[in-house]
């Protein structure tokens, strides 16, 4: 038997060792099932605390203003963005609003930061605007003042409003945003049911 292994070729022999190596190193691989479904559950715990109030997400679909005017409206609609491929029309939003509330010292540099990043032709992270709203922020730019990029903003606003908004009402994340909700209504509604059966039995002892 060794001998017939001493015939077999320096390359089919070296194959054999591989595929001994790899199935060993699997035998010896632990079991990654338990541990996925911990992270899970810990994902889904997660992310059932930071689902919105009803209430909020009612908003929400009432108008585009006061899904913006909200912390948590503007991080799911900013997700919504993501899968879309459009999220540069939230930063870019978002960096004109803490651009207008800084200190006027900052106020040049920081104005040449956004227009690189977001408005001028090319720009990694290009926002769509018309060509004369591009040349007229550059021209701001060059005279930085807290209202320079206004113009661009609102129409990057409306873009958002009158597009991706219209479509985020409609979409999977904001029905898996309510569906969430009723589940926790319903373990809410069971917990309350559950409280006022040990306080009748308390009483009744």
């Amino acid at each position: 038997m060794c001998k017939g292994l001493a015939t077999l070729p320096a390359t089919c022999l070296k194959s054999a060792k591989d595929i001994k190596h790899k199935i060993s190193f699997l035998l010896q691989k632990p079991e990654p099932q338990a541990a996925d479904q911990k992270q899970m559950k810990e994902k889904n715990a997660a992310a059932v605390k930071r689902v919105p109030a009803a209430a909020e997400v009612k908003k929400w679909k009432e108008s585009f203003s006061h899904l913006m005017n909200s912390d948590t409206g503007r991080t799911v609609f900013t997700t919504f963005l993501r899968s879309e491929f459009s999220e540069e029309n939230m930063d870019f939003w978002v960096a004109c609003e803490d651009y207008k509330k800084m200190s006027s010292s900052k106020l040049v540099t920081r104005a040449k930061q956004i227009y690189q990043q977001y408005v001028e032709a090319d720009a990694p992270n290009e926002v769509n605007l018309d060509a004369v709203t591009r040349e007229q922020t550059r021209q701001n730019v060059e005279n930085a003042c807290p209202s320079c990029f206004d113009e661009a903003q609102r129409m990057i606003y409306i873009l958002m409003e009158k597009d991706s908004y219209r479509r985020f009402l409609n979409s999977k994340l904001l029905q898996d945003l309510c569906q969430a909700q009723m589940t926790n209504e319903k373990k809410e509604m069971k917990n309350c049911d559950c409280a006022e059966d040990r306080q009748a039995l308390a009483g009744g002892a």
